[in-house]
């Protein structure tokens, strides 16, 4: 897991670190991001066209944004994240630095070192605020855990294998397994 720095520290600083230097900022705490694995971008491409495709077939509204892409959370200068993708519905929330608030759904891709991260605090901080539904995506187990946030809560553990629902639409089925072929 990354590890914070010891400050409390605001957007102004993510915009100050050095050109290349990824990290997202938590509570004012700074967490450096190790670049993604070949498999990892990989993974991230493929769900995000599908869910791309998924959305322009059925003349959908919402937009699909890949890594990097700023999502400022809580709409403060204390939480700025880079979910792997990002579903946003409501063109309102994005502006020229990306997206103000919470997107309507995050799935992020586990490294080894982005477990603790991505398994507790971003999931804490998506439930909290306002994101409606959030994957996690383990390679390294071939897991996907999902958690819908709406009226119904729900959560629920697949393998790569199985056809998962994506909540935010009712007729949109992904297998993991599939788009790897």
């Amino acid at each position: 897991m990354p590890l914070p720095k010891s400050n409390n520290y605001t957007i102004e600083d993510i915009y100050s670190l050095p050109d290349g230097q990824r990290a997202e900022l938590i509570d004012g705490q700074i967490y450096d991001m190790a670049p993604p694995s070949p498999f990892q971008q990989e993974l991230v491409m493929e769900l995000s066209a599908t869910l791309r495709d998924y959305i322009k077939k059925n003349s959908g509204s919402c937009k699909v944004y890949p890594a990097p892409f700023a999502v400022f959370l809580n709409q403060d200068d204390h939480n700025y994240v880079e979910p792997d993708i990002s579903v946003i519905c409501d063109p309102n929330r994005i502006n020229e630095k990306g997206c103000n608030g919470a997107p309507d759904f995050i799935i992020e891709i586990v490294s080894p070192s982005s477990q603790r991260m991505d398994y507790l605090t971003k999931l804490f901080k998506y439930h909290t605020a306002g994101v409606r539904e959030y994957w996690i995506v383990n390679p390294m187990k071939q897991t996907v855990q999902t958690y819908f946030f709406g009226d119904v809560e729900d959560s629920n553990q697949y393998s790569f294998d199985d056809e998962i629902s994506v909540g935010i639409y009712d007729d949109l089925k992904i297998c993991i397994a599939d788009l790897l072929k």
